[in-house]
């Protein structure tokens, strides 16, 4: 008990408190006499301290381990998904106390209900809102997803989002381990699994096909989540980016002249050669339309303006990635530079263009 106690960090007060009321008792004894742990009795253990550490209760911790209808599997998913759900929020009100901070650095006023909004619902109607309302379905992007599922009739969406590209004429299942995300999906949308793509909940075979869009560069383990759409489809879409390319940062203005620290966002990304291989793709371009519907973070090429909008930024995750200070700069001096020209003679070749090339490409297997 000694040796557990440790290794969890708690005390040995609090394991013989466990035992006693029946929540975490150890199933064996050693030949002196003491208390030793299965590796059962430590794996529910961890489920008990993971639930407490996110100020649950003892008696709604007994409740959820000791739930006869989830195995350890589904016990460990429905744990991972309060988890993200939990450092979502924990994100939200870091993005909000950056603003604050730089509001009251420029000597603007704060009001008690803008202070309290950092803690309460209404900070994720603010942040969470920007994402439906400049994430909407660019039909041309869409057309060649649509168009690579072929004939499928059951489609996996992984790292669904709020489903702006879910076909409609489709049985869809998705998957989203964001409980923020999965909030904002409309009503009437394809039934939602609280899931990670490197662990899917599916038997092989399960779908015509699997899609994943513009979502395998959050993933923790993107090889091993691609492996599983494999396993749990015929077929396999992802719309995804290049990294292969030399002097691929340098495709955008964006990341090219004001935010360099976009290369640290893609770190350790896999190559789209491994990615390609892992499922058996051939990889095609996806050229992003000067006047794109969906507010990711290449859609305004040739608007430049919209980058200085904070609630166009604050759709794209990449924003939130690079941190507060390299975005504070980024805006900055695009904004000078839109101001005096200097942009406009640096991109004037863009302004002929209908569409370009900044590495977003369909893996279609």
């Amino acid at each position: 008990m000694g040796r557990v106690a440790a290794l969890a960090g708690v005390s040995v007060r609090t394991l013989h408190h466990y035992d006693e009321i029946g929540l975490v008792q150890p199933s064996a004894r050693t030949a002196a006499g003491y208390r030793a742990y299965a590796a059962g009795d430590v794996e529910r253990l961890r489920e008990v301290l993971a639930y407490r550490r996110l100020g649950f209760g003892l008696r709604e911790i007994a409740e959820l381990v000791g739930d006869p209808a989830t195995d350890a599997v589904e016990r460990l998913r429905r744990l991972r998904g309060l988890l993200l759900e939990r450092r979502d929020r924990a994100d939200a009100m870091v993005t909000a106390i950056d603003r604050e901070i730089e509001a009251r650095a420029k000597g603007l006023k704060v009001t008690p209900e803008e202070q309290l909004e950092v803690l309460g619902a209404r900070l994720y109607d603010a942040i969470g809102g920007a994402y439906p309302a400049t994430r909407r379905t660019e039909p041309r992007i869409a057309a060649r997803i649509w168009d690579a599922l072929g004939d499928a009739r059951t489609v996996l969406n992984v790292g669904a989002g709020t489903g702006s590209y879910e076909p409609a004429d489709r049985d869809v299942t998705a998957v989203e381990p964001s409980a923020v995300m999965r909030g904002q999906r409309p009503a009437g949308s394809a039934p939602c699994v609280a899931a990670a793509a490197e662990s899917l909940p599916f038997e092989d075979h399960s779908f015509d096909v699997a899609m994943a869009v513009s979502t395998v560069h959050h993933w923790a383990d993107p090889m091993a989540g691609l492996r599983e759409m494999r396993r749990v489809a015929r077929r396999v879409v992802v719309l995804t980016f290049d990294t292969d390319e030399p002097g691929w940062q340098d495709r955008f203005w964006l990341t090219r002249d004001y935010l360099p620290e976009f290369t640290t966002v893609l770190a350790g990304f896999p190559p789209l050669a491994g990615m390609a291989d892992a499922i058996g793709a051939r990889a095609e371009p996806v050229p992003v339309p000067w006047d794109c519907a969906d507010g990711l973070f290449e859609a305004y090429w040739r608007r430049p303006g919209a980058y200085l909008e904070d609630h166009v930024r604050r759709a794209m995750s990449v924003w939130t990635r690079v941190g507060p200070e390299a975005e504070r700069r980024a805006v900055r001096r695009l904004g000078d530079d839109l101001d005096s020209g200097r942009w406009a003679e640096r991109n004037r070749a863009l302004a002929d263009l209908d569409a370009a090339d900044l590495g977003l490409r369909l893996l279609v297997a």
